[in-house]
């Protein structure tokens, strides 16, 4: 895939290092190349602008700090070794849903600091860490024209009575949404929102969406694995899209 050997550089523990200065969709082929055994790389770069990058070149970005070390914090890239991806023809809805999605409204990038305040109350900092959200928050305020800005935050939230029920944010790279973090705070509010979400997105003419991490819940929206050199090549094609 790529014309010459892509330098890769390691940590002692076996790590990939990444920095600003490499090219992102190079050294992704060479990960790919390589059967590079560890679905994370590391980096100590925390800018939004690095950040969007790497979310352009299909990893999804995670951070961690270090108990011993107050205020450190390095960044997680992830390329997973099996990506879970629902093409939209393979959705699934359970006919117990079906008759629930007509009393909720999806609602795009609305409240979406609410939204990602709320996944951050739910789940814990172990990989949402203060400076990773802030550089998300960030790439928010970012103007598309940034020179090399490549991805923006988004967000997808349900309401029912004009009430917010459950959201999600993740990261939008021409036609690739890849979903980040999500809750629900009322029950079937959450597969509401993806199945909203899925069908909205199909309307834009997405060819997928990109779930990250396979989980037992996405296999029952219709959800399959796909291979590192799989993904990479549907990721590729998506970015691209008008």
């Amino acid at each position: 895939m790529y014309k010459r050997k892509y330098p890769l550089r390691y940590t002692k523990s076996g790590l990939v290092y990444i920095d600003e200065e490499d090219d992102l969709d190079m050294l992704v082929d060479a990960l790919v190349e390589t059967n590079y055994s560890e679905e994370f790389c590391v980096s100590s770069n925390l800018d939004p602008v690095f950040i969007s990058a790497l979310m352009k070149a299909g990893f999804l970005v995670m951070s961690t700090g270090f108990p011993h070390y107050p205020g450190v914090y390095i960044l997680l890239p992830k390329l997973h070794l099996s990506r879970s991806i629902l093409y939209f023809d393979k959705l699934h809805i359970k006919r117990s849903v079906k008759s629930l999605l007509k009393r909720y409204e999806l609602r795009f990038c609305t409240d979406i600091e609410q939204i990602m305040d709320r996944c951050l109350e739910i789940h814990g900092n172990d990989w949402l860490t203060e400076p990773l959200m802030d550089a998300v928050y960030a790439m928010r305020r970012m103007t598309r024209s940034y020179e090399r800005f490549y991805a923006e935050t988004v967000s997808f939230g349900v309401y029912r009575d004009g009430v917010l029920r459950a959201g999600e944010f993740g990261s939008l790279c021409g036609k690739v949404y890849t979903s980040y973090s999500g809750y629900y705070d009322e029950s079937n509010a959450g597969t509401v929102q993806m199945i909203l979400m899925a069908q909205f997105l199909k309307g834009q003419g997405f060819p997928f969406l990109d779930l990250g991490m396979p989980l037992p819940y996405k296999y029952e929206l219709g959800a399959e694995d796909v291979t590192p050199q799989e993904f990479v090549r549907v990721f590729r094609e998506g970015r691209i899209l008008p």
